[in-house]
């Protein structure tokens, strides 16, 4: 015999009223919990931030990282009464730079640089050519300043971000990091290149020449020339920019 609709209906609410008194147990203890989140405030602590900073010497060993420069841009840099206080940047590159290295600094630099910093290092990329709003106007690496800006400088912008540039430690390794910057040197130098500093045994002189004398050397003499001062290593062995 089927239930006629007074009982159909009796039955439903009840299950109703069980299923509602089974959810007002249920609440959500776990998720509003008290808890610290990072850099949140906290009066318990003499500083006034529920975040600790490690005890002087602590290492991480995770990344257990022996030399300073190389990994950071910087050398002697110490905690002071629990403040970092960041040492001189780094003059030289801490890693020998070689063609190959060049060479994988350019590609690394076309990927991650030069969308904002242009394709010659000039602060003309395609976001800023095409109006992407930026609280200030990339960086030209061609400036006097960043000419002779330590090479530390530039690792430890990639590695910490700078105005509105963020940190691009998490996207590049720290000897790329190194090898985009030899890069940056090398559009530097090339950005007022002269025939003299040509290198004579190199393949592609002729049509280099032609084109710096047509007044067109819109390449960079990228992985070709390398910067002052810098040593590089070829197939034919060792040179000297």
């Amino acid at each position: 015999m089927q239930p006629n609709k007074f009982t159909l209906r009796v039955t439903l609410a009840g299950a109703s009223l069980i299923g509602l008194a089974l959810l007002s147990g249920c609440h959500q203890d776990m998720w509003n919990q008290p808890k610290v989140r990072p850099f949140d405030p906290s009066s318990f602590f003499g500083n006034g931030s529920a975040d600790r900073m490690p005890v002087p010497h602590t290492v991480d060993q995770a990344h257990f990282w022996t030399d300073e420069g190389r990994y950071t841009g910087f050398t002697g840099t110490r905690i002071v009464n629990g403040k970092l206080i960041p040492g001189r940047l780094v003059t030289k590159f801490p890693i020998k730079i070689t063609m190959a290295d060049l060479q994988r600094g350019q590609q690394r630099y076309d990927i991650f640089c030069s969308p904002c910093h242009g394709a010659l290092g000039n602060g003309k990329g395609m976001i800023a050519e095409r109006g992407f709003a930026l609280r200030r106007q990339p960086a030209s690496y061609l400036t006097k300043r960043l000419r002779d800006m330590p090479i530390g400088h530039f690792y430890d912008v990639m590695t910490n971000g700078y105005g509105v540039m963020y940190s691009y430690a998490s996207r590049i390794t720290p000897d790329d990091r190194w090898r985009i910057a030899a890069y940056i040197r090398v559009l530097q130098r090339s950005a007022d290149a002269k025939l003299a500093d040509i290198p004579a045994n190199y393949p592609g002189t002729s049509t280099l020449q032609q084109q710096m004398q047509a007044g067109s050397a819109a390449q960079p003499v990228s992985t070709t020339a390398p910067p002052s001062g810098m040593s590089t290593t070829t197939q034919g062995g060792s040179t000297n920019g």
